[in-house]
């Protein structure tokens, strides 16, 4: 199974954990790079998530999100076609870099795309055609790891 995490996801173990729902999301995305060591999932990393990761001001933020991404076995790279793609879902409202990661998970044609985003996830739900799936990270473990 493949899976592509969003930035969000990537740094809600970073995240302030006295707050119950990141406490709930991080134990989540925790379940699933568990499942990325021991093999039962294939993390795909990508030139988004990378610029992404090399913006983060606080350097150990950035460390730690530089090693949950070494752990990724393919990278999906920019193509004209996830340009395009990119260019249609922001058009339609999904935030720039947002739509940036959501094409280039549907062009590598991953199995999971995984956010802890509730806006992004209600507006790559609601998109027609895409080649993957859409989900919380709450529900890639309730759905695939259980």
């Amino acid at each position: 199974m493949r899976v592509y995490l969003d930035s969000c996801s990537l740094q809600r173990p970073l995240d302030d954990q006295t707050q119950p729902r990141i406490r709930v999301e991080t134990e989540a995305v925790l379940a699933i790079l568990a499942a990325v060591q021991v093999g039962d999932i294939v993390l795909v990393n990508s030139e988004a998530l990378e610029y992404e990761m090399r913006r983060i001001p606080d350097d150990q933020r950035r460390n730690e999100v530089a090693a949950i991404l070494a752990l990724s076995k393919e990278y999906a790279e920019v193509t004209d076609e996830a340009e395009k793609l990119a260019e249609s879902f922001e058009n339609r409202g999904i935030h720039p870099m947002d739509a940036v990661h959501l094409a280039l998970a549907s062009t590598a044609k991953v199995d999971f795309f995984t956010t802890c985003d509730d806006r992004l996830l209600r507006k790559a739900k609601a998109e027609s055609g895409l080649d993957c799936k859409v989900v919380s990270a709450l529900a890639l473990v309730s759905e695939v790891l259980q």
